[in-house]
């Protein structure tokens, strides 16, 4: 108590007006002294000593001024700043600490340091050599040299540091902390980990209230278990609590080795859900395969996707793609039912589904495709076209060959129905038809060669022979068989039947023999204004193409029926007429 009431009188008594000294030097941070600056009027506003063991002043030491040592503390305006020297600058209310300093702040903060500088006067400081300050929450941020202002309560480093909240820890070149609020604005390169993410970017700010990141520079996002697992983005928003992004600008997401992008982008680290809306792409390197639309889901631990508003996946082979379009596109893998090591991959297009290849194009209801053994069904209303050949019926299932990629054949359930067009140079109404329960439809260098159908089988061929004359094609005429199976082998410019058993019922009529009403069957479809002819067909519900107008060539039978009919009228011309009495 006597060593504090002496060193009262004694700062209160000592004249340092009589006394010439030099200016401190102080860090450019601080604000440069003005000569004719008078001392602050207000006591509260003057540094204020409450211990030291020991008060001195030597001309040789400090310019002159005196100096505290042994346990000191002074205060400001509240603060308390302890250290084991402090060096007094009365007339510029100014202050150096030396050893062990400590400031405690009103706020609750606290600043150690191995030395700093305070101007009273403007409340700034400097901090030095290994600073630690830690806020009333707990985060900590150490560094070596720091730089913090009571009026605005902040602190500021360029000297690379760390920063702590307890769940992770930040490190940065440079990094301003606003107390209050308790945002750190973080530029050059930054990197936030924790246990299990790690955050590298360029200029982020981090809320210590909301751990809530901002991002504002190329920044990824690594999973630290499964480092192929990331996010990468321009800007957006990180909750290191959640685990949720929030990407807005050239964003991408890593994840089971694919990537999804999109306009702006949401993501759960945790629950492995995430969705983009504007120009989404899922892009799948291993499979070949992309996915691309409006907007997009992911499932991460289900290892699965979903695409809509007009959404289109191309699966990539070395000689030939194929597309998909739908109003939904879904896929996924799971695990092999004979091997659970291996997945398989399964894409689904739902409502109004639509395929291209270059050798078979499509449409039903809805598609579904494994990748993986290259089998495809169709359902509803299935469609498919190859050539100048169209197959249609309750469903259909066509099987490529993974090695060749090529069509290998086609499994056609209820209601089948091929047809093929006779001559596909012209425009005549010719097609040769087969039609029955089931089909099995083989096809050979890419087209349909050989169909078996089974079930109330039915064919329309028409039938060509070689005019051993001229040696041209001539038109026998149209075979119509009924039978229980029914083989057929599809060439040129012919349908041939080579088996018909079970019930065969076969007839060839002449083409001035067979009415047009029996040259086809009455469920005949041909589609030409839906057909998809180039891949970007796919991308609109139909094409619309305009309606194909064929010629039908009864000129055969029609002379035919003209010479029936002029041989009727001269019968009944023969015939006695009777006239009434």
């Amino acid at each position: 108590m006597r060593i504090v009431l002496f060193l009262l009188i004694f700062i209160s008594t000592f004249n340092f007006a009589q006394d010439t000294k030099t200016p401190v030097q102080r860090d450019p941070y601080l604000q440069t002294p003005v000569k004719a600056k008078p001392v602050p009027s207000k006591p509260e506003d003057k540094v204020r000593i409450i211990h030291a063991d020991e008060v001195k002043k030597s001309l040789d030491k400090y310019n002159g001024n005196q100096y505290l040592t042994g346990h000191v503390q002074i205060e400001h305006q509240g603060s308390i700043l302890t250290a084991d020297e402090v060096v007094i600058y009365e007339e510029e209310n100014f202050v150096k600490a030396i050893g062990n300093t400590k400031l405690q702040n009103t706020d609750g903060s606290v600043i150690t340091a191995g030395e700093m500088e305070y101007d009273a006067n403007t409340q700034k400081g400097v901090a030095r050599k290994n600073v630690v300050l830690t806020d009333p929450k707990g985060t900590v941020i150490k560094t070596e040299t720091m730089y913090y202002d009571r009026l605005s309560n902040q602190a500021y480093y360029n000297t690379g540091g760390t920063i702590n909240d307890g769940k992770s820890t930040t490190y940065a070149k440079t990094a301003t902390y606003f107390l209050t609020t308790r945002i750190i604005d973080l530029t050059g390169r930054v990197k936030i980990e924790d246990a299990q993410y790690i955050l590298e970017g360029d200029n982020v700010v981090q809320n210590q209230s909301t751990n809530i990141v901002d991002i504002n520079g190329p920044t990824t996002i690594t999973n630290k278990k499964n480092p192929k697992n990331r996010i990468v983005t321009d800007k957006g928003n990180y909750n290191t609590n959640t685990k949720e992004a929030f990407l807005y600008k050239n964003s991408r997401v890593f994840y089971n080795d694919k990537i999804l992008t999109g306009d702006t982008m949401y993501f759960n680290q945790l629950t492995g859900f995430g969705k983009a809306t504007g120009n989404v792409t899922l892009d799948d390197p291993k499979e070949r395969r992309f996915i691309k639309g409006g907007y997009g889901e992911i499932f991460e631990k289900k290892d699965s996707s979903m695409m809509t508003k007009n959404p289109y996946a191309v699966k990539a082979f070395e000689k030939d793609s194929i597309y998909f379009a739908a109003e939904k596109i879904i896929s996924y893998q799971k695990p092999d039912a004979l091997d659970i090591n291996v997945k398989k991959s399964f894409l689904r297009a739902y409502k109004k589904a639509r395929f291209y290849k270059s050798n078979a194009q499509g449409r039903a209801d809805s598609i579904a495709f494994n990748e993986t053994d290259g089998i495809m069904h169709m359902y509803t209303k299935p469609i498919l076209w190859s050539g100048e050949k169209q197959v249609t019926g309750d469903k259909v299932e066509a099987y490529f060959n993974t090695a060749t990629e090529d069509l290998d054949s086609l499994k056609v359930i209820g209601n089948a129905f091929a047809i093929t067009k006779v001559d596909s140079l012209t425009l005549k109404d010719e097609f040769n038809q087969v039609k029955g329960k089931y089909m099995t439809v083989y096809y050979e260098k890419n087209d349909i060669k050989e169909a078996r159908v089974v079930g109330n089988a039915q064919s329309i061929a028409y039938v060509d022979d070689v005019n051993k004359e001229t040696k041209k094609p001539e038109r026998i005429g149209i075979t119509l068989s009924t039978c229980g199976i029914i083989g057929a082998l599809f060439e040129e410019k012919a349908l041939q039947i080579i088996s018909c058993s079970i019930g065969a019922n076969s007839d060839t009529y002449p083409m001035s023999r067979i009415e047009p009403a029996k040259r086809k069957f009455t469920d005949f479809n041909w589609n030409t204004k839906d057909r998809i002819r180039k891949w970007q067909d796919i991308l609109v519900d139909t094409p619309n193409y305009e309606e194909i107008k064929y010629t039908s060539d009864d000129k055969l039978y029609n002379q035919a029926q003209e010479a029936i009919e002029k041989a009727q009228a001269k019968e009944e011309a023969k015939k006695p007429k009777r006239t009434r009495k």
